[in-house]
């Protein structure tokens, strides 16, 4: 979910402060404060998900969350940056250009980012990732925040599907249904998640689908490639296999990770053909998700410019 542009040529953003450049590069790419994000010069793309119209790109939170899926040092980096007033403002830039729909997380400060936006006129919308409690209870507590939707975290998708216990997932859509009343949504990294819920015919008003599994086990990946990597696996054939699922099933997706957390952002070029494969590939129906860090960059107008360029449905 967390994605964006470089820093500068040949360094990616989330690798700025965990390579310990010095000072003088940091002013020389000083942050591009968020008032400066430029109104969307006209309407964005949009597509209608559960009877839900909403921007075809959604505001993603994990750099907000400091998910950084890189290491600990760029994970506080995200965190010292995003406090609760520059989430508010971050969120505001958004709203600005048209992307009022936000992934949330469940927490303290996007809770308080919320009732604070909310409390000024903002109309931003928000939904959230959940699961079944260990008593296979669904909360009620996000009615409070209006979710437009709620969604089977993805982590949990791909672990339950491994353990054989994949009905947890399916019961968790029909609960949404009845117990909350609003539109179901499954998460996963695995294609063969998605694959298996589409053939088995389950009630998902849609799937969330990461271009790359990062959840695979090492072990496979070491009966795969004869070795596996340090921490999490990005690897370049995993796009074209989530992509080839997006296409095939007949629901609508919002696809995330397009950048690979940050690891396609070493240059513009590469942000922007990130942007144009996912775009190109996925159907009509169907949107992305990115996750934005603008420290150093205004990432909100290059994305939008991105989507805009590639992401038109006419």
């Amino acid at each position: 979910m967390a994605t964006g542009a470089e820093s500068s040529e040949g360094i990616t953003r989330r690798q700025l402060l965990a390579r310990g450049l010095g000072s003088g590069l940091a002013i020389a790419v000083a942050p591009t404060s968020a008032s400066q994000t430029p109104t969307a010069p006209s309407p964005l793309p949009k597509v209608t998900i559960a009877g839900v119209t909403i921007p075809r790109m959604i505001v993603g939170c994990n750099p907000i969350g400091g998910w950084s899926h890189m290491c600990r040092n760029m994970t506080l980096a995200m965190t010292d940056y995003f406090t609760l007033e520059r989430t508010v403002s971050f969120l505001r830039s958004c709203e600005r250009v048209g992307l009022d729909v936000w992934l949330a997380y469940w927490d303290e400060k996007p809770r308080k980012a919320l009732k604070t936006l909310w409390a000024s006129g903002s109309r931003i919308r928000p939904y959230f990732l959940g699961t079944l409690d260990d008593n296979g209870k669904l909360s009620r507590d996000i009615l409070e925040y209006r979710p437009i939707w709620h969604v089977h975290h993805g982590n949990v998708t791909d672990m339950l599907f491994r353990a054989g216990r994949q009905s947890q997932v399916h019961d968790f859509i029909k609960r949404v249904h009845d117990e909350l009343g609003i539109p179901a949504g499954i998460s996963a990294h695995n294609p063969d998640c998605i694959k298996y819920a589409e053939e088995k015919g389950w009630e998902a008003d849609f799937y969330q689908c990461c271009l790359y599994y990062v959840t695979r086990p090492h072990e496979e990946i070491r009966a795969k490639l004869g070795a596996a990597p340090l921490g999490e696996p990005f690897l370049d054939t995993d796009r074209d296999a989530m992509l080839d699922v997006i296409r095939q099933v007949k629901k609508p997706c919002l696809a995330f990770k397009i950048l690979a957390a940050g690891r396609l952002c070493d240059s513009d070029w590469s942000v922007e053909e990130a942007f144009r494969i996912a775009l190109s590939w996925i159907k009509k129906t169907d949107a992305i998700i990115v996750g934005m860090w603008p420290k150093y960059k205004d990432e909100v107008a290059q994305n939008v410019a991105l989507l805009m360029k590639y992401g038109s449905l006419t």
